[in-house]
């Protein structure tokens, strides 16, 4: 909004300075129309002048009686002299009328300047209230709304390889969540493998990463974005200078914390009305952190302890989990949505193996799996009834 009223205004300035311009060029063709209005009015005086010196003449040979011949020369001067008057007589009133309609398109020009002028003061002040309330909202934590243009929507598309009939997934979170472990495990794929997505402690993922499901059954794509911490750039642009906005689905991951870039983008994602999970990752290792915290001792605790200490701090970390994003959603204003809590080594056994494993390790794993497949199946048919339609 800020950005189009600024170019508004501009616009409207713009349109007001050449107004301006356009009234000041005006006045001046008025004023030169009256210069020349006058100088012919002068002549016309000296032509009336002339003639009616030229009549005084004549009437005076005729007291005098003067020659016949020395009459019709007077005659001829005094009709020369009637005829250059009449012309510039007609001079004057042509001027005068040039002088009239110049006078009119000043006069029109002047009131479209002073127009202009006022549409652009009031532009200006719309600006400026819409500015103020930009920076206001942005001091209350409340980001700008910033919306695609089609040429970006495109060129978006174009970068990522959108293709008709295939679904696009986007793992999307800060840097370190765990987005290429995820997508690797979802698709079955260990993290060494040839076609995994790279993975590593270091802030791996600067540029959006491709990796269509091997599955040939199924027609998904899945993108690694990279993580917000990697690009120096605000959590409220994050969304759009991703081109998250062309994706057929985003899943918002986070791994300790539940920050404003994933509010961020779960709030954009709701303006576009683009389905959303989030996905909270490494559930096994936030586990094994708590039953630290209760005195764990892999070494030392025999199995019944350690099965009593995980199943205690599983509850601990799903209760939390759930709490924290509930938390944030509300002060968010965003409606409330479910998270999911996953093990990528378990969701890989799953994927890969077709195997619950150690069944009593799965949280959410396979309702992820399922509810992305039961997305995929809606978004298929919305588009068939589209293409119907």
């Amino acid at each position: 909004m800020a950005q189009f009223a600024t170019q508004d205004a501009s616009k409207a300035a713009r349109a007001a300075e050449q107004a301006q311009r356009q009234s000041e060029a005006a006045l001046q063709d008025q004023i030169r129309a009256r210069r020349h209005e006058d100088e012919l009015v002068r002549k016309a005086e000296e032509a009336k002048r002339r003639e009616q010196n030229i009549q005084a003449e004549c009437n005076a040979s005729r007291m005098r009686g003067s020659s016949r011949d020395s009459e019709q020369t007077r005659v001829k001067r005094l009709e020369k002299a009637q005829r250059e008057t009449r012309r510039a007589q007609e001079k004057v009133r042509n001027a005068q009328q040039a002088s009239k309609e110049v006078a009119e398109k000043a006069r029109a020009a002047q009131a479209a300047a002073e127009k202009a002028a006022r549409e652009a003061a009031e532009y200006a002040r719309a600006a400026r209230k819409v500015q103020e309330e930009a920076e206001e909202r942005l001091q209350r934590g409340i980001q700008p709304v910033v919306i695609p243009t089609l040429d970006e929507i495109a060129a978006a598309k174009t970068r990522v390889q959108y293709e008709q009939g295939r679904f696009h997934f986007a793992v999307a979170g800060v840097a370190g969540s765990g987005k290429s472990s995820l997508i690797n495990a979802i698709r079955g794929v260990e993290n060494w493998h040839q076609d995994a997505a790279e993975t590593g402690v270091v802030k791996t993922t600067v540029t959006i990463g491709r990796y269509p499901d091997p599955n040939p059954d199924l027609p998904f794509v899945w993108y690694d974005i990279p993580g917000a911490g990697t690009l120096h750039q605000p959590d409220w642009l994050y969304f759009n200078a991703q081109g998250l906005f062309v994706f057929d689905c985003v899943i918002v991951l986070f791994d300790n914390r539940f920050t404003e870039t994933d509010i961020a983008i779960l709030t954009n994602c709701r303006r576009f009305q683009i389905p959303t999970y989030i996905v909270r990752s490494k559930a096994d290792v936030h586990i094994r952190n708590i039953m630290y915290e209760y005195g764990y001792d892999s070494a030392h605790d025999e199995v019944p302890r350690r099965e009593s200490l995980y199943r205690t701090a599983r509850k601990r970390f799903i209760a939390d989990t759930r709490a924290n994003v509930k938390r944030n959603l509300k002060q968010a204003e965003l409606p409330d949505q479910r998270v999911y809590m996953v093990s990528n080594r378990t969701l890989l056994s799953i994927v890969r193996d077709r195997s619950l494993g150690f069944s009593y390790k799965i949280i959410d794993e396979l309702e992820l799996i399922k509810d992305i497949l039961d997305e995929a199946c809606s978004l298929r048919y919305a588009a068939s009834a589209d293409d119907d339609g």
